[in-house]
């Protein structure tokens, strides 16, 4: 193992979250989130262990502001390094890989170039992801810069499971097939919770709940992806913070004749402007919703028990597709912090084998916990992702293997 920083970088749209790693230990030693790119005031939150620092900064675009937390990273108050010199290789998440990349990946112009071409059917994330990549790669020329996909993890799922029930030839002419997203989350936790019951991983059947923005649910047995929830984009599944999820389509054809709407203004009523803020009418966040709902406001209840209902039949369906089930695994910033919509999910699932303590549940902080009962055949938990901690160890195999 080479000794030096990893630093991890992942684009938004108008963001860029980042961390660094020591690479002897894979310990994160700092971290935080550039916010607002683009606009007059872009904001900073950067820490090093238990320091921290917001500074109000200017970051017209991904380029500047990856500038700035290089700044920060070795010149501001709160320093991680001495120099830049110390960063040994760069790991970028990126969302879709389609079915070019089924691991992570060095980063050439070859990559890049692929990367690009995957861009169109995440058309929220690829495109932020990309200007990371090129902006790191201008920032800090010859340093080893790597690829993490989202979609990697689900490649191992059969044909039956990613093929959709259209001609067969759109499928090999223009590679129309689930991908599936959030991989490298489903995955981590996967394995902490194998860990955390002490069982094998490899005998183990877990549903995995990413919920936050972002949300998808995964069958995972035997260690591998065999399903999930989100498909050929990041749109379909369940219920997200704008995103629709499952629509029928004959809805898209309906609105071009009564709304009068393009293709494009479908697309981003159904990536920006659904989900819990479209049925809500108060907000993409849980947390407002929640309070709005406490408050009487009968839309944004409604909004947060088809949340939760439509994560419940993504349990049973694949629980049923499994074969059995063996645990379920919350994570994600709704998973991991809102007791409510957990016990929403749970709730009559008794027939197959999930019994729910409330008191945990409601006590379950960031610490990873099982929230069943300890009678519960199935065990639930709540399990911290760590994306970042994920990218960081593949960089550093993908670097030390060419070493």
């Amino acid at each position: 193992m080479r000794k030096g920083k990893v630093l991890v970088v992942n684009c938004g749209s108008s963001s860029i979250k980042y961390s660094v790693f020591e690479a002897e230990s894979i310990e994160e030693i700092a971290g935080g989130l550039l916010e607002r790119i683009g606009s007059k005031s872009a904001t900073l939150k950067h820490r090093v262990g238990s320091n921290s620092v917001a500074l109000e900064i200017e970051a017209r675009d991904h380029r500047q502001g990856l500038e700035q937390v290089l700044g920060i990273l070795h010149g501001g108050e709160v320093k991680a390094v001495e120099s830049l010199m110390e960063i040994i290789a760069v790991g970028h998440r990126v969302v879709h890989g389609g079915d070019t990349f089924f691991e992570s990946t060095s980063i050439d112009e070859r990559v890049l170039e692929a990367i690009k071409d995957w861009a169109e059917l995440a058309p929220l994330h690829n495109p932020p992801n990309i200007a990371g990549i090129e902006a790191a790669q201008s920032l800090l020329p010859g340093i080893p810069q790597v690829a993490v996909f989202d979609t990697a993890f689900h490649q191992t799922m059969p044909e039956k499971a990613y093929i959709y029930p259209i001609p067969y030839e759109l499928y090999k002419k223009h590679r129309i097939r689930r991908y599936g997203f959030h991989g490298t989350s489903h995955g981590y936790v996967a394995r902490e919770a194998a860990d955390t019951i002490g069982r094998p991983l490899e005998a183990l059947k877990i549903v995995t709940c990413h919920l936050g923005n972002g949300c998808s649910v995964a069958a995972v047995r035997n260690g591998k992806s065999v399903d999930t929830s989100m498909g050929f984009t990041p749109l379909e599944g369940l219920v997200m913070g704008t995103r629709s999820g499952d629509i029928d389509p004959s809805i898209i054809f309906y609105m071009i004749d009564k709304e009068k709407l393009t293709a494009k203004e479908i697309e981003n009523l159904l990536n920006r402007s659904s989900g819990l803020s479209g049925i809500s009418g108060v907000s993409n966040d849980v947390r407002d919703i929640q309070r709005e709902a406490d408050g009487g406001n009968v839309r944004a209840r409604l909004a947060l028990e088809i949340f939760a209902y439509r994560a419940k039949k993504y349990v049973g369906a694949y629980a049923a597709a499994m074969g059995g089930l063996d645990a379920i695994v919350f994570t994600g910033g709704i998973g991991e912090n809102d007791p409510t919509i957990r016990s929403m999910i749970c709730a009559d699932l008794e027939f197959l084998g999930v019994k729910l303590n409330g008191e945990l549940n409601a006590i379950a902080s960031r610490d990873a916990k099982v929230i069943s009962s300890s009678d519960s055949p199935v065990k639930v938990l709540v399990i911290p992702t760590n994306e970042e901690l994920v990218i960081a160890m593949e960089t550093l195999r993908l670097v030390d293997d060419k070493a």
